[in-house]
């Protein structure tokens, strides 16, 4: 079924600078452009991912972290967050946890938005990154139900963090049964993606990224989709009440 919502705000997790624009730039365009506050946070800045002579894993992290903002500004994000974990070397540690649930309590956001972690098999020419897998777990288990529990990590309190229950959890992925209508962004999306410069050097995406959204999209009243598996975490009427700080400073006085 095609989904319609837009949320007052959202967060994307991912593990890497481009791995938002392939999978959920499109949605999150729509979003944006409606109004929706978005945020992006990448656990690493992907300095493994450029693998030329005289470049540094220094000058990697600055050239695609530079090209996540462009991309992000594209797409209408109204801010980057990089963790700076290790590229090729994530792991869904306890550390990690903390510092996504201390960007869920700072941001607050509506959404969280992350690659499902069960995906290992991704295709007959395809394994999901272990990266992927990782950003996907931690960003499962800091939204919930770690960010919205005042005794985990309370000493985020120090920082004038206090917990926050997120309302819907998107898995972006290969086995979505909600569709997002990307027709008016799926260009948005490719401009954004461009924007990856380094990564997409002379290959132009554009033949491929319509070719998936096409497929997602097929049988729908609609040209170009990206899917999702959605999760409601908290109901319309609570999360009017647990979505504002008064509330939380009210209950644990």
């Amino acid at each position: 079924m095609s989904q319609i919502y837009i949320p007052e705000s959202a967060m994307a997790i991912a593990a890497h600078p481009d791995d938002i624009e392939f999978s959920c730039a499109g949605t999150l365009a729509r979003w944006a452009q409606a109004g929706t506050r978005v945020w992006h946070v990448l656990c690493t800045s992907g300095e493994a991912g450029i693998t030329e002579p005289g470049i540094t894993r220094e000058k990697a992290c600055t050239i695609r972290e530079k090209e996540a903002r462009s991309a992000a500004n594209i797409a209408g994000a109204a801010e980057v967050v990089f963790l700076h974990e290790p590229d090729g070397l994530l792991e869904a540690t306890l550390d990690l946890r903390k510092k996504l649930v201390r960007e869920i309590r700072r941001f607050r956001p509506e959404v969280v938005m992350a690659f499902d972690p069960t995906i290992v098999w991704a295709g007959d020419d395809y394994i999901n990154h272990p990266d992927h897998r990782a950003a996907g777990l931690a960003a499962v288990d800091a939204a919930f139900p770690a960010a919205g529990q005042p005794m985990v990590f309370s000493d985020l309190a120090d920082e004038g963090l206090l917990p926050h229950k997120i309302r819907k959890f998107y898995s972006a992925g290969w086995n979505g049964d909600m569709f997002v209508n990307i027709d008016g962004t799926i260009d948005l999306k490719l401009k954004a993606l461009r924007a990856h410069t380094s990564q997409m050097k002379d290959f132009d995406p554009e033949e491929m990224v319509r070719g998936w959204a096409a497929e997602s999209a097929k049988g729908k009243e609609m040209d170009y989709a990206e899917s999702f598996r959605i999760v409601t975490l908290v109901d319309d009427e609570a999360w009017q009440k647990v979505k504002e700080p008064a509330y939380w400073k009210d209950l644990l006085g």
